[in-house]
């Protein structure tokens, strides 16, 4: 599945940005989603993911940097990641990336989990 990642752009800290993944020509239903996150000098995080188990319950699982402050959601078109109370240290290209999902809804926060990568974008927190 080919992913698209937008949504960056550049911010004050404290504010707020809404990130979104969506793939081309067909829905994420049954694709597990994470959004990582590389900043300048520095391998790649995990941020997010969600999931959906075959009796259709939502997983989600954090990043202990994020936690609190971002919240990923997801429908059958699109997966977002709303981020509030932004500061430098979010300052990164992030990334979406696609797994097909798992009858339990298994949360996948590893790269090697993840075959189907978006192209990233930017964000960048400054005054």
């Amino acid at each position: 599945v080919q992913l698209q990642a937008s949504g960056g752009g550049l911010v004050q800290p404290g504010g707020s940005l809404r990130l979104t993944c969506t793939a081309s020509g067909r829905a994420l239903r049954d694709y597990a989603v994470g959004w990582f996150r590389r900043a300048p000098g520095k391998e790649r995080e995990f941020v997010a993911a969600v999931s959906r188990s075959r009796g259709y319950i939502y997983n989600t699982n954090y990043g202990d940097s994020v936690k609190g402050r971002f919240t990923i959601s997801k429908d059958n078109a699109a997966v977002s990641l709303q981020m509030n109370s932004l500061s430098s240290e979010d300052t990164a290209v992030y990334y979406c990336a696609a797994a097909r999902t798992t009858a339990t809804g298994t949360v996948f926060t590893t790269e090697i989990a993840y075959p189907s990568w978006g192209q990233g974008t930017q964000v960048t927190v400054s005054s």
